[in-house]
């Protein structure tokens, strides 16, 4: 199972610069600080942005009313990062400036855009999908084996947070199948 996370994160990862430098993810259970730090913001970001496309563009309020609470529940996330940046040991100044998304994130935004009606819903949905699977086992392997206290519990604290949400869009990708 550890594999699996480990493999799952290094997807997640693969794409960025300093990932390249860092530790490679797929030898070890642990994620860097540095690399947590840079990801995190634009992950957010993502689920932000893609969400209130949803809630203006998805045709099934099932679907919009899990937009309106990845928004909530995003932003939160977000203002939790920061209060755990700012209690940390590590500076601001290792942290993104703001929440750009990564390359990877902005091209899969730019998709979405590009989609309507019912196969907008369903790429929605299965960007969600993936979306949650990566920050699930980001968050987890870093709630184990992170070094900055206050970066550990923002992400021992929004780990559950994201393992509901990913076990409620495996229900939505279901219940809209086909």
């Amino acid at each position: 199972m550890k594999t699996l996370l480990v493999l799952t994160a290094a997807a997640l990862l693969g794409g960025a610069p300093a990932f390249a430098q860092s530790t490679p993810l797929v030898a070890t259970t642990k994620v860097d600080t540095s690399t947590f730090i840079k990801m995190v913001p634009s992950a957010n970001e993502f689920e932000i942005q893609t969400s209130k496309l949803a809630e203006q563009q998805a045709t099934d309020a099932d679907v919009k009313a899990f937009a309106k609470q990845m928004i909530a529940d995003h932003t939160k996330a977000g203002e939790d990062f920061k209060t755990a940046l700012s209690l940390g040991q590590t500076t601001s100044a290792t942290a993104p400036s703001g929440p750009a998304l990564q390359p990877k994130e902005q091209k899969m935004l730019d998709e979405l855009k590009g989609a309507t009606g019912g196969q907008f819903q369903a790429k929605y949905i299965e960007m969600q999908t993936n979306a949650h699977k990566e920050a699930v086992a980001l968050f987890s392997a870093y709630a184990k084996s992170g070094d900055d206290p206050a970066m550990k519990e923002f992400a021992k604290k929004t780990l559950p947070t994201l393992q509901m949400h990913e076990r409620h869009v495996k229900e939505l990708a279901v219940a809209h199948q086909g």
